[in-house]
């Protein structure tokens, strides 16, 4: 194997703009690292996600409510071979 070819694997503070701080490893190069995002602060990991519902998706509900099948009809049903 070649020598001295990888980047060096060292610990580096991470701080979060929401006041965060951690150490990981990281191959970054710096000792220190500015991030807007952390876990502790993303939506999908608080639990306070919005999920935004369009209007197709309540068309496309609409349109298999008025046929008298249910959604858990077609997706319980077996395709056709």
């Amino acid at each position: 194997m070649k020598k001295d070819i990888h980047p060096k694997y060292a610990e580096v503070k991470v701080s979060c703009s929401c006041g965060n701080n951690f150490v990981t490893r990281s191959t970054y190069g710096k000792p220190d690292l500015q991030i807007e995002v952390c876990s502790n602060c993303h939506p999908f990991y608080t639990g306070k996600q919005k999920v935004v519902a369009s209007d197709r998706v309540q068309r496309f509900k609409d349109r298999y409510k008025k046929g008298g099948i249910s959604i858990s009809d077609v997706n319980s049903s077996t395709p056709a071979a």
